[in-house]
């Protein structure tokens, strides 16, 4: 059975799919088709229903619930992995935000989301793809952006500062983890199906586990030239036991997000995924 099969070429994504892809182990008769996109279109793509197995934004989550179900393994959750509001040195403060051009890495995204939260007066936004935002800020196109993924290690480097780590103020509002991206399955898939991809998702990551702190050629090969260093703390930053299994306290984080934006937190998980 061939699936249709959406995640990021960000090193936390290839580093969990790269076994399953690239055939290190027996699938059981489940091919895929891979399709390597930014979050954002992947969100729209979830949106418009066009994969059978996809990354999303946790943001974007209930949008998509009325085709998709949550699967247990795969995703990225977790306590001080949160998207960082930065500028330049010379740049504004929060006091001044509400007037302030924002880059923000998309539109349906968690990062998204988490600003909103924090800035509900916020309207002057700038939607781009993750990686455009530190360009952005840098050359006085906005006053500040949203960073996410590698731009979180490299940002310093490059002049900019840290104004506000939008996923501690997440936390010290709810006290649970940041829930920033999750599996989705389609609810027209076989439920036997469904779980078997999640429990193949599961084995290519404790594979990868097996084989850390080597990184792979496919990793390397989509991380936009990526040093190893920065590749490492993406990974060691965003991939972690939830990534293998959300449990209890992972599922109530997703509940807590989707009650946070007033959708509905039932029917949201894969019955018996673990």
């Amino acid at each position: 059975m061939m699936l249709t099969l959406g995640f990021s070429p960000c090193p936390n994504d290839t580093f969990i799919f790269d076994a399953l892809v690239n055939h290190r182990f027996d699938t059981a008769g489940l091919e895929f088709k891979v399709m390597l996109e930014d979050v954002q279109t992947l969100n729209d793509w979830a949106n418009q229903g066009k994969l059978d197995v996809s990354k999303i934004s946790y943001g974007n989550l209930p949008n998509v619930l009325g085709q998709y179900v949550l699967l247990n393994s795969g995703g990225a959750l977790g306590k001080g992995v949160g998207p960082l509001l930065i500028t330049r040195q010379d740049g504004m403060s929060l006091d001044n935000l509400n007037e302030c051009v924002v880059a923000i890495p998309g539109e349906h995204t968690t990062a998204n989301l988490l600003f909103t939260m924090a800035f509900p007066e916020a309207r002057r936004k700038k939607f781009m793809v993750f990686h455009q935002v530190e360009e952005a800020v840098l050359r006085g196109d906005v006053d500040a952006g949203v960073i996410i993924h590698e731009n979180r290690f490299t940002y310093q480097q490059r002049g900019l500062v840290k104004l506000l780590d939008l996923g501690e103020t997440w936390e010290k509002r709810t006290g649970v983890p940041i829930p920033l991206g999750g599996i989705v399955a389609k609810r027209a898939l076989p439920a036997a199906v469904a779980r078997q991809v999640n429990a193949l998702i599961r084995r290519s990551l404790e594979y990868a586990f097996g084989k850390y702190p080597f990184i792979s050629d496919y990793v390397k090969q989509h991380s936009q030239e990526m040093d190893e260093t920065v590749m490492r703390q993406h990974i060691d930053l965003y991939v972690n036991h939830y990534s293998l299994d959300l449990g209890d306290e992972g599922r109530k984080a997703v509940q807590t997000l989707l009650g946070v934006m007033g959708g509905s937190t039932g029917d949201v998980f894969l019955a018996d995924a673990s």
